[in-house]
């Protein structure tokens, strides 16, 4: 089926809002205040997060003349990961604005359906789009204006609903499989408090240390400005590491030789930690089975001193909430949150005996392979929803 194909921008010509969020520093900014600022973080691909508690008063958002989101507007991430990323605002219990990396769309009800516009933006069709009019070498970036420019297809508004609630429904197929993989993440949580519960430091062994009291080395990604090539050694960014795991698909490669340049001195060995330190902090994964890579310099690599500590229970540790705590509290910066290197080294972390360490860590393993066939699982899910993205948009649903 044919439909007409538009400039976004002319698309949402008659749209009650489509602008930037509002910028907003820190010194605007109050903990106490009573209009919540949505950040770039809680904009999830697909689905709302959530997890920012950022605000500012009233006053001063009247100030600064912010544009107070409504419940159903679209919101569009300008900057990664990944860049273009759209979901529906719910609504909050507070009054509420957010961050100028942000694009709002309230769309013309009469023209378009919120969900069907967020689901036809987090298409493929539409990512290359936005991926096209990127700038920016450190962390890409899309514009307003640019993003504006893309074209969608614009079927009737009956049209738009139906493929908005088929998407919908294999949406929450995907949903409750992340949701049964977040029980599992809280499972190894639970092992941890069971075994050494909240001891005082000292207490049954139980050691308070400093991250480079246990390791080797802390150190980070390259700071050089990678010379990619078409083909060989992967060069993965802060999105790569994600709940556990290092995600080797990328479209970045380095050669041999500049990865020899680069990681001579500080080999990647099987059983060092990564964990992200720029935008998406608090990520952790162990290197499993040694695949060479490379990495940017928003991503830190620990490698663990193992007289000292289980590389395995290091890089478990530093998924649990007692790691990610301390990374909110250090983390500085409102549009790329970022922990330093000397208060990563400072982190305070709990060490229990060598012994009871392995014991955590085989534990941890039965829950992590169950935790394999549920990404196996969300993996096929995804696959068959952007199957069902590429055929709504092409009018062949």
């Amino acid at each position: 089926m044919k439909w007409p194909v538009l400039p976004l921008s002319t698309a949402l010509a008659s749209a009650e809002v489509f602008t930037d969020g509002d910028w907003v520093e820190s010194k605007d900014q109050d903990p106490h205040g009573d209009v919540r600022l949505v950040q770039l973080a809680d904009v999830g691909d697909g689905g709302y997060i959530d997890k920012s508690a950022r605000f500012l008063t009233s006053t001063k958002a009247r100030e600064l003349r912010c544009t107070f989101l409504k419940p159903g507007d679209v919101m569009v991430a300008r900057m990664p990961d990944p860049l273009g990323r759209a979901c529906i605002f719910p609504g909050d219990p507070k009054p509420s604005v957010t961050v100028v990396d942000v694009c709002v769309i309230r769309p013309d009800s009469r023209a378009h359906d919120p969900r069907w516009l967020m689901h036809c933006l987090n298409a493929s069709t539409c990512r290359n789009q936005i991926a096209g009019f990127a700038t920016g070498t450190t962390r890409s970036r899309i514009s307003r204006g640019n993003l504006g420019k893309i074209t969608i297809p614009i079927p009737p508004l009956s049209e738009q609903r139906r493929i908005a609630e088929v998407l919908d429904r294999a949406d929450a197929l995907r949903a409750k499989r992340r949701a049964a993989l977040a029980q599992l993440d809280t499972l190894t949580q639970a092992i941890f408090l069971d075994m050494f519960g909240d001891r005082p430091p000292g207490s049954n062994g139980l050691k308070q240390v400093c991250l480079s009291d246990v390791t080797t080395r802390i150190t980070d990604g390259t700071h050089l400005t990678p010379q990619f090539v078409e083909a060989g050694v992967p060069f993965i960014f802060v999105k790569n590491v994600r709940n556990g795991v290092i995600d080797f698909r990328t479209d970045k490669f380095i050669s041999e030789e500049q990865f020899k340049v680069l990681y001579g001195r500080c080999p990647i060995e099987e059983g060092d930690v990564l964990y992200t330190t720029v935008g998406t902090y608090g990520e952790a994964a162990s290197v499993g089975t040694f695949t060479k890579f490379a990495f940017q310099r928003h991503v830190a690599h620990l490698k663990p001193d193992v007289g000292k500590v289980v590389p395995s229970f290091l890089g478990t540790l530093m998924q649990l909430p007692i790691v990610k705590y301390q990374a909110d509290r250090w983390a500085r910066g409102v549009a790329q949150p970022t922990i330093n290197l000397k208060e990563l080294r400072e982190f305070v972390v709990p060490m229990p005996r060598i012994g009871q360490q392995r014991d955590f860590t085989r534990r941890v393993a039965a829950v992590e392979k169950l935790k394999a066939t549920q990404r196996a699982s969300l993996a096929e899910l995804n696959t068959l929803f952007a199957s069902l993205q590429h055929r709504a948009f092409r009018g062949e649903l």
